[in-house]
């Protein structure tokens, strides 16, 4: 990243900044609204191709607990994603619990990033460049990705490219007590979605020091912003330290190399990556902080998080680093209009990128996406059951060999299909947790139905051997297999009392 020169003072930048570049200071809905429309029209293509990933099963499962539970729950694990959980509660409460509904939110809040990277575009190196990164950001495949999820990812990027965009504006009217108290609201409201992006707060105090040094008052003013962020987020801090071991365990420590790779996790694409690194350092702006301030945006996090990740837990994921997305786009929106003298030329950067990153966009819509690499297809498992259901059939899921099979199957049947879970104990809702407690006794789970649905993962000749060992000997006791049907990823088998029971005709659907 090249700087032709530094700021003479602090008010002059952000006056000059309103200005730059060739488009003049943004007016009117265009700037904002063509990447938000662009950016839902993209990330909406292909909403509900694929199927609800793991994580996804676990905001359904919440969601669908009273707000006691929710909060009950909170105080034993998932704290960091609390707020998530219950703004999604009461989204459900109004709009439902479908694929469309789950992920919906998720689709706003990227195409809302996308208006506000092109309006911090515009502030930062001008109306051309903001409209630029907005464009940008819409075409990254990790923003689809992450935009057709059912989860917090989208929320967190939208929630700290506001929060910079609220703070510039408390730095352009210092004296306002209104917009530094919309700054105070909104750094909380990053925390609250996930703890990790604070990180970014690094780069706000780089643009806060640059325009304190001719008003004092910028050194406390922000600060007081501070404090109500500090006092709210202290116990989730604690309570979210308190659980990361429990969570986290399975993250492994990053060495050196992950830091450097971690780049095509977090753009979704290898191409993507180097394009928009390549754009970002080639970006030129007469005033030093935009630079500054966006490189540190887009670098500091990842370091810190890799720092703080060779301690007890490990926290370095790539979806926790999806945040920066933002501020790579708004350096890459400024180095291909420093590149590109010429919309013409500028558009068709972008109409190639586009073209360039279709393979990586199909891929982000495959059916498995959300739970690569190990596919399952509980659409098709569910299938099978509800072809071939007979009232009083019973059920018995694979939980030893996978997590959230059961939950995945039973999104996908009917919601009025309802099966006595044989060696369900406790549901994760009823013991507030995110795991079920298990029968101890397995032989005693057993009622007498004559018919016993089990759904494992893999196609094991024997479907039982995937099974907890106690369960598998009960049911052989007492059940025989009568048929098996593979689907991807998993194995539906039925089990009935006495003679072999042949499937109907349908052999039923299998993806």
């Amino acid at each position: 990243m090249a700087v032709t020169a530094p700021l003479p003072s602090p008010r002059d930048e952000i006056q000059r900044a309103e200005t730059a570049g060739s488009g003049g200071r943004p007016t009117g809905p265009w700037l904002w609204l063509v990447p938000f429309v662009l950016t839902a029209a993209v990330t909406g293509f292909g909403l509900t191709d694929s199927l609800l990933g793991r994580d996804e099963l676990v905001t359904w499962d919440m969601v669908n607990r009273g707000t006691g539970r929710i909060l009950a729950t909170l105080r034993h694990v998932d704290a960091v994603h609390g707020t998530y959980y219950l703004l999604m509660h009461a989204w459900v409460g109004l709009f439902g619990d479908s694929t469309v509904s789950l992920r919906l939110p998720s689709l706003l809040a990227v195409a809302g990033t996308a208006s506000v990277v092109a309006l911090l575009g515009g502030r930062l190196f001008g109306s051309r460049a903001g409209l630029t990164a907005g464009t940008l950001f819409s075409l990254l495949p990790a923003v689809s990705r992450y935009g057709q999820e059912a989860r917090s990812y989208a929320w967190v990027m939208l929630a700290v490219a506001l929060a910079t965009l609220l703070l510039l504006r408390a730095l352009d009217a210092p004296r306002s007590p209104w917009r530094w108290a919309a700054y105070a609201l909104a750094l909380p409201g990053v925390g609250l979605l996930h703890l990790i992006a604070l990180s970014v707060v690094p780069a706000h105090v780089l643009l806060i020091a640059a325009h304190a040094r001719r008003d004092r008052s910028l050194w406390w003013k922000p600060a007081l912003a501070l404090l109500p962020a500090a006092a709210c987020l202290t116990p989730l801090v604690l309570l979210g330290r308190s659980q990361a071991q429990r969570q986290l365990y399975w993250v492994p420590k990053p060495d050196g190399w992950a830091l450097i790779s971690v780049w095509q996790d977090v753009f979704a694409s290898a191409l993507t990556a180097g394009a928009l690194i390549t754009l970002a350092v080639l970006a030129r702006s007469p005033r030093r902080t935009p630079l500054l301030v966006c490189a540190v945006w887009a670098l500091v996090p990842p370091v810190v998080v890799w720092l703080n990740s060779h301690g007890d837990v490990s926290y370095f994921r790539q979806v926790y680093l999806l945040f920066t997305l933002p501020a790579w786009t708004l350096l890459a929106g400024a180095g291909l209009t420093a590149v590109c003298r010429s919309w013409k030329a500028a558009a068709a950067v972008l109409v190639a990128l586009a073209v360039l990153t279709l393979p990586d966009q199909a891929r982000m819509r495959q059916p498995f996406e959300h739970d690569a690499p190990v596919p399952l297809d509980y659409a098709a498992a569910a299938d099978v059951v509800r072809l071939h259901h007979q009232p009083g059939d019973a059920v018995v899921y694979d939980r030893e060999s996978t997590w959230k099979l059961d939950g995945g199957v039973q999104y996908y049947l009917p919601r009025g299909l309802r099966m006595r879970d044989v060696f369900l104990s406790k549901a994760p809702g009823a013991i507030d947790q995110l795991y079920t407690l298990d029968c101890p006794a397995p032989a005693r789970c057993l009622k007498g139905e004559q018919r016993v649905w089990l759904l494992t993962q893999g196609n094991d000749p024997d479907p039982l051997t995937a099974i907890n060992q106690g369960q598998a000997d009960a049911l052989r006791a007492q059940y025989r297999t009568s048929w098996s049907r593979p689907v991807t990823g998993m194995t539906v088998t039925l089990l009935v009392r006495g003679a072999t029971e042949q499937p109907p005709g349908s052999r039923g659907p299998a993806r």
